[in-house]
């Protein structure tokens, strides 16, 4: 389990696909989407597969879920789509995948590489391919994109301050690799991906920090739900909003943080605007669930 060894009297954690960076849109529309209707056979139905994944992933209170449960509902939603089913495209889940998801908390590639080799189920060495098809697409593609602004100069003006770790369900070597390039690694304590744990478990070292004193900045209702588990401050970067945020966060909600000002009314504010930006069912007919 990650532990950190608090250094400054504030702690600072840091989602980063679609929070720091403007990477979400990218790595789903171009890498993850292609691979999803290759390995589970839905060429069929590609379109609606596509709005499903993007509805899932990016434009739902899901955003920001770890792969393998994001690719659960996204078949879920698919399977309950009128369109699919008047094409008579049979939408199979998996009860293997869905039992790793529910015991596995190092929801990675590690993680489903050792349960494949103990069970030799078909099922999950598909999710296996499919997920190192993944990597391997957003290591080929995701490039030259830069920080929202206002991010490195958060991390700046953090500096002496506040312990910072990025805390994501992302492949820890896609997120070493996008700090890396950017020059932002010098201004983090640590980066978390999906293999150290969920983001719930990183947090967890937010506790060793007085109250008041620790804050998640995430674009996903998972990063509050987080944030909340660990008596965490959360700063919401809205998604459509995204520079806009950042730059209230800098001028604005970091001062109230450090000076002890980001109250419970300043909270619930964030709270009601990032609320309002995401929906929880699609925009779609569906049907009721088998």
């Amino acid at each position: 389990m990650f532990d950190l060894t608090p250094k400054h009297e504030f702690f600072v954690g840091i989602d980063s696909d679609g929070c720091a960076f403007d990477t979400m849109e990218l790595k789903h529309k171009e890498c993850f989407i292609p691979n999803t209707i290759n390995y589970w056979n839905l060429q069929g139905v590609s379109k609606y597969a596509r709005e499903a994944a993007e509805f899932v992933n990016l434009y739902s209170k899901s955003r920001g879920a770890n792969r393998f449960p994001a690719l659960i509902e996204t078949l879920e939603w698919l399977r309950r789509r009128p369109e699919v089913k008047a094409r008579g495209v049979r939408i199979e889940i998996p009860e293997s995948l869905r039992a790793w998801v529910r015991e596995e908390t190092k929801l990675g590639n590690p993680a489903l590489e050792k349960k494949v080799q103990e069970t030799g189920d078909p099922w999950l060495r598909r999710t296996l391919e499919w997920s190192k098809a993944v990597n391997a697409s957003v290591a080929a593609m995701v490039r030259g994109v830069p920080p929202f602004p206002y991010v490195r100069e958060t991390l700046q003006k953090l500096q002496g301050k506040a312990d910072i770790i990025v805390v994501s369900a992302t492949p820890h070597e896609a997120l070493q690799r996008e700090w890396e390039e950017h020059n932002l690694t010098q201004y983090v304590a640590a980066i978390c991906g999906q293999e150290i744990g969920t983001k719930k478990e990183c947090l967890a070292v937010a506790r060793k920090y007085p109250p008041g004193h620790s804050l998640m900045i995430g674009d996903a209702p998972g990063d509050y739900e987080a944030a909340k588990a660990n008596g965490t401050l959360f700063f919401p970067i809205n998604p459509g909003r995204e520079e806009q945020s950042w730059r209230r966060f800098y001028e604005e909600g970091l001062d109230r943080f450090l000076s002890g000002r980001f109250d419970e009314k300043y909270q619930r504010e964030l709270l009601e605007e990032f609320d309002r930006c995401l929906p929880d069912r699609p925009p779609w007919p569906v049907d009721p669930e088998p």
